[in-house]
């Protein structure tokens, strides 16, 4: 259940702004990851928000207008193939969420960050499992790495329209492996994903 618990216990030992921290796309085998970072105002209800996960993709986009017109600071950032290919999708996604933070303005003195690690940030944090699900700044966070990610494959489908990514976002369905296998892969393929097509 979302509450503010976890922000106002921040606020209430001095902290002024807590943004919440999500990535959207680790487990795909091509495109970017996303991480976005968002600060909302403490007590701010927007119906519906929850894990983006467990959302409808039309409430999602609902939602994601409705974040990006209350929130007190938002901010998006892609970690790209590249850097996924040249390092790890781990310290990818945490570069990546650390350039989320660096770029709200205001800026937040604690950060929220869904999951269980937070290595290398400036700032003081927190990890939290299953966060999305637990403080809304994450959630909406969330919300806005995934939306963000799914119009990406949208785009990266229609460049590459023969893997099939608007309909299964560049996870590993069947299908997907099946493309990949008859036309080989594009440029947007994270190498060490796609190693099962060496066997």
């Amino acid at each position: 259940m979302l509450t503010y618990e976890l922000e106002n216990a921040l606020m209430q030992e001095g902290c002024k702004l807590v943004c919440g921290v999500d990535e959207a796309g680790r487990g795909p085998l091509c495109g970017p990851v996303v991480a976005a970072a968002c600060i909302l105002p403490v007590g701010l209800v927007l119906e519906g928000l929850n894990d983006s996960k467990k959302l409808s993709e039309k409430k999602r986009e609902q939602l994601y207008d409705l974040i990006c017109e209350n929130a007190i600071a938002f901010a998006v950032e892609l970690g790209s193939v590249e850097e996924i290919n040249e390092t790890d999708i781990l310290s990818t996604t945490l570069h990546t969420m650390r350039r989320a933070i660096d770029a709200l303005d205001p800026k937040p003195d604690f950060a929220l960050i869904d999951g269980n690690i937070t290595r290398g940030f400036t700032l003081p944090t927190r990890a939290v499992v299953h966060g999305d699900a637990i403080s809304p700044s994450i959630a909406a966070a969330s919300i806005l790495a995934k939306v963000t990610r799914d119009r990406l494959c949208v785009e990266l489908d229609a460049q590459y329209p023969q893997y099939g990514i608007a309909k299964h976002k560049g996870y590993g369905t069947k299908a997907h492996m099946d493309a990949l296998r008859e036309h080989g892969p594009a440029p947007i393929y994270r190498t060490k994903f796609i190693r099962f097509l060496d066997k």
